[in-house]
């Protein structure tokens, strides 16, 4: 999936039929390039970059590819302490 590509669409406000009229693209295709079932040719990466006004490598960058946030610390634990379980009470 091509998580920033669907931000840049968010924040652009567009819908995504919008975009692929303006792209002169099928509805579906466009779909799938978004959802990462289909890779879009090299023309197609440098079009929806254009008319998003956006990188076109930091749009198609793969999810595995972003940085991920580090992992949430418990609060009051030191390093390599073990932090109780809740009580499902």
């Amino acid at each position: 999936m091509y998580l920033n590509l669907k931000v840049a669409i968010w924040q652009t406000g567009l819908r995504q039929n919008r975009l692929a009229q303006t792209l002169n693209m099928d509805e579906a295709l466009l779909s799938r390039i978004i959802n990462g079932f289909r890779e879009p040719t090299p023309e197609q990466r440098t079009r929806i970059a254009q008319v998003l006004q956006k990188d076109e490598h930091w749009l198609f960058a793969r999810e595995q590819e972003l940085p991920h946030p580090a992992e949430p610390v418990a609060v009051g634990a030191a390093e390599g302490e073990a932090t109780p379980e809740p009580n499902p009470a």
